[in-house]
């Protein structure tokens, strides 16, 4: 028998959806800021000799974890049953634990200690991050998951600059950072897991069937003032136990039943690899291509690509906002993701045709403002795309491994063809055709406008 699909109808406050942009953000920064900033020094102090070696290590355990724990987590999740809900506890356990590893990551002075902290820190990252997406399909209505993800997506693309503001110009030494980023985590994801409530669940299955076809909503409390949304009975129906065998075949959603989540997937891999590509190798492009610090006498790389990072993120805001109210106003997702990919595109090209300091800066605006497109859309699309109710936080996280993959595959990818004789106009010109590719497959999609 087919399911019955549930759509939450009960739109959330400004309230509710401020706070899980804040929780997102939260998680986001600790992520990006350990990866590009903290672990790099901490690492090039405890090993310098071997420092791009010790840190590919680091990385790579990261990555494994990252990529089982993305579905893992989310199946886990599904599966709660709490007086607390299912999301909650993933959300708040999460936090608590990147919050510990984050301190323990302070006082390491062995690559195995980094190792084990870091990997254990990328766990709960994903855990945390994969509860709090899921309440999206789980309490938001189609007509307001434009905004909320737009508000979750300016909160993902600031939370990184701001966060390395702290770590690199209010405070100093990576113990203080890894710390800063303990505290911040707690600040920022503590009060959605605390302060929101979800929709009460119905005691077995055979309630929530009775329910179907019906208008019976369960109306959810308040907390702190914020008021949260209704969802039908069914939304909440018992899911099967966990199973390892049943979770290892959920892992593949098959392409012929489900082809509008098979043509979404692989049009977020080419998306984010362009991305990835994009900013992997742009400390690089600025040295040894625009001749940076040759520029600016004084002046290193690393704040050039500061200022990059800060031009990226401030074009990227007002987009972002924009593309989610106009998708949720007209009920049209694919036009937003559509552009947002061709205006990354043009970010490429812009790097194949011209090589300077200007260049960087325009193609960094055209970036921001095309990610920022792509990332405030992409994500409410996917949400009305999951193959099943009962998997929703599952298969979100098989939608991340389209992220995973292609921030793996990127330098893998841009290497070869920066070290060819195109160097990196060829790389730029590759980069700009994926995301190309990638935005011309969202028409493929039937079940979205």
């Amino acid at each position: 028998m087919d399911e019955v699909r549930v759509t939450p109808v009960e739109r959330v406050t400004t309230g509710w959806m401020t706070l899980l942009a804040l929780a997102q953000m939260g998680v986001i920064m600790a992520m990006t800021v350990g990866n590009q900033i903290l672990l790099p020094s901490h690492v090039a102090h405890i090993d310098p000799v071997h420092k791009e070696a010790s840190l590919a290590t680091v990385f790579a355990v990261g990555a494994v974890c990252t990529i089982i724990a993305n579905p893992l987590f989310g199946a886990m999740s599904d599966r709660t049953r709490s007086r607390f809900g299912r999301r909650r506890p993933w959300i708040v356990g999460g936090a608590l634990v990147c919050a510990a590893s984050l301190a323990f990551l302070a006082w390491q002075e062995s690559l195995a200690g980094l190792v084990a902290g870091w990997a254990v820190a990328q766990l709960a990252f994903t855990a945390a991050l994969a509860a709090a997406i899921a309440t999206v399909p789980d309490q938001v209505p189609v007509r307001q998951r434009g905004k909320v993800s737009a508000l979750a997506g300016v909160g993902q693309l600031t939370g990184p600059l701001l966060g390395g503001v702290v770590a690199t110009v209010l405070l100093t030494g990576s113990k203080a950072g890894f710390l800063s980023m303990a505290a911040l985590i707690l600040l920022l994801v503590l009060p959605f897991g605390l302060f929101t409530r979800e929709p009460a669940e119905t005691p077995s299955a055979a309630t929530a069937a009775a329910t179907v076809g019906t208008t019976a909503e369960t109306t959810a409390g308040t907390a702190s003032g914020i008021s949260v949304p209704a969802v039908t009975a069914a939304a909440t129906a018992g899911a099967p136990p966990f199973d390892v065998r049943s979770f290892l075949r959920g892992l593949w959603v098959s392409p012929r039943r489900h082809p509008d989540f098979a043509w979404s997937w692989s049009s977020r891999l080419l998306i984010t690899l362009t991305l990835a590509m994009a900013i992997g190798y742009l400390q690089y492009y600025l040295r040894d291509a625009v001749h940076y610090e040759r520029l600016f006498p004084g002046s290193t790389v690393e704040q050039g690509v500061v200022v990059l990072v800060a031009v990226f993120t401030l074009s990227s805001v007002a987009p972002t906002l924009l593309a989610g109210w106009l998708s949720d106003r007209y009920g049209s997702r694919r036009p937003a993701v559509f552009v947002g990919g061709l205006t990354m595109a043009a970010s490429g090209l812009v790097l194949t045709i011209l090589t300077s300091w200007t260049a960087a800066i325009a193609a960094s605006v055209l970036l921001g403002a095309g990610y920022g497109m792509f990332a405030a859309v992409d994500q409410a699309m996917v949400t009305q795309l999951l193959p099943a109710d009962a998997d929703r936080a599952k298969d979100l996280g098989i939608v991340s491994l389209a992220n995973s993959a292609s921030n793996t595959l990127g330098p893998v990818i841009a290497a070869p063809l920066v070290t060819s004789a195109g160097g990196y106009p060829l790389m730029y010109g590759v980069a700009a055709g994926f995301a190309t590719l990638g935005a011309c497959l969202i028409w493929r999609i039937r079940g979205v406008r």
